[in-house]
């Protein structure tokens, strides 16, 4: 016992300030992409061709990239010969609305508004979530279970994961949605109490992500429930599920760090 005490002592305090200051990111961080308000070359196509999701294009008004669609890997930036497309260590992806993730250059950034007062006073300092996984590849799973260890600390924040709906005050679906979890994403939705919270959190959750378009899935959680907090990324980092959250909840967050 005098050993393991010790140890703890040594080892400190492991987990993050955030809220309270942003913590370091890795140097492979890829954040918010960022659109130059520059021409194209002439008859280029070369970023949006390349993106593996469709996420990257024009329309009448311009370059667009719709990270509800973005799987941030990175190709557009490296391809674009007149360097329009890069990606920023912003952390703040989410989005209270699916048009919010739609980015444009020198546009409106990704906004989380806070729940309405009714919602927000029931859930501010007790959110308990049923997560779904709806035939993800497991890591958006991954970064959504972190959140419970010591690191993030997830529970300091009145916010848990819980295993029955029925005990539950939202849902928190990953995946695109198989044809075979439709019905168990449906139904877990059903069972929570009104009234509920519903959060899309990846790419595959919101569009479909890489699987959209294959007859097997469905388009994520978007098409099936009302959708009150989207967190793109694929998969999103543990920060950016973090600070959706919060914000839902009405709390503030930190800037990136530089």
């Amino acid at each position: 016992m005098l050993n393991i005490l010790l140890e703890r002592l040594r080892q400190g305090k492991r987990t993050v300030a955030f809220p309270a200051a942003m913590p370091p990111l890795s140097p492979r961080f890829r954040g918010l992409p960022v659109l130059a308000d520059s021409p194209c070359a002439e008859g280029c196509a070369s970023c949006a061709g390349a993106c593996p999701t469709g996420a990257l294009g024009a329309d009448e008004d311009g370059l667009y990239l719709d990270l509800g669609r973005c799987i941030l890997c990175g190709t557009c930036a490296e391809l674009c010969p007149g360097r329009r497309v890069s990606f920023s260590r912003d952390h703040r992806l989410a989005s209270s609305t699916r048009d919010g993730l739609v980015l444009r250059p020198g546009g409106r950034l990704p906004h989380v508004a806070p729940l309405e007062p009714a919602r927000r006073k029931l859930f501010a300092k007790s959110l308990r979530l049923r997560q779904v996984s709806a035939g993800g590849c497991n890591a958006c799973e991954a970064d959504t279970n972190v959140l419970t260890t010591i690191v993030f600390d997830l529970g300091r924040f009145g916010i848990d994961f819980v295993a029955s709906p029925r005990h539950a005050d939202g849902v928190a679906v990953t995946g695109p949605v198989t044809r075979n979890m439709l019905e168990a994403t449906l139904g877990t939705f059903a069972a929570v109490p009104d009234p509920r919270v519903g959060i899309a959190i990846g790419t595959c959750a919101i569009s479909g992500g890489l699987f959209a378009g294959s007859p097997e899935t469905t388009g994520g959680a978007t098409p099936h429930l009302p959708v009150d907090l989207y967190i793109p990324g694929c998969p999103p980092h543990p920060l950016t599920i973090l600070d959706g959250l919060l914000r839902l909840l009405g709390q503030q967050t930190p800037p990136p760090t530089a």
